[in-house]
């Protein structure tokens, strides 16, 4: 018998982390100290935040800040100050993942998938459906 996390290997895979700061500036001197290569920086006005990217193994290290102050990463970070934002899994086929979530009676954020940082199609599962982490599906093709 396979085990289930051994049966969901190719379905799911690690593919990023969200850490919400303050001083995006600060925060990649910081990774950059730590021996990260310089960060990708871009600017995405539609979400309200600048975020960076930095490559980790196979997967990435996303740092975010506001730039819009009633958006939902201000709102994150007034309540809960620098931190862990999100987990992100990759997917192969990000609408059927949706669905099938959604036929099992998970919470989504997203019923169908939007274009994210890097052009990534992306889509939010409710941290309530998550032992209390927000989680990103990502489909990057």
């Amino acid at each position: 018998m396979i085990h289930p996390v051994q049966a969901n290997v190719n379905r799911f895979a690690l593919h990023h982390i969200g850490i919400v700061v303050a001083d995006l500036d600060a925060a990649m001197r910081r990774y950059e100290d730590l021996g990260f290569s310089p960060g990708e920086r871009m600017e995405m006005p539609e979400q309200g935040v600048i975020l960076a990217t930095f490559s980790a193994g196979p997967g990435v290290v996303e740092i975010i800040t506001p730039t819009d102050p009633e958006g939902a990463i201000a709102r994150f970070l007034n309540k809960r100050g620098d931190g862990m934002h999100h987990v992100a899994y990759r997917v192969d086929h990000i609408a059927q993942e949706l669905s099938n979530l959604a036929a099992a009676g998970v919470r989504l954020i997203d019923e169908t998938p939007r274009i994210g940082a890097h052009g990534w199609r992306v889509a939010f599962v409710h941290p309530e459906s998550c032992c209390g982490v927000l989680t990103e599906l990502v489909q990057v093709d």
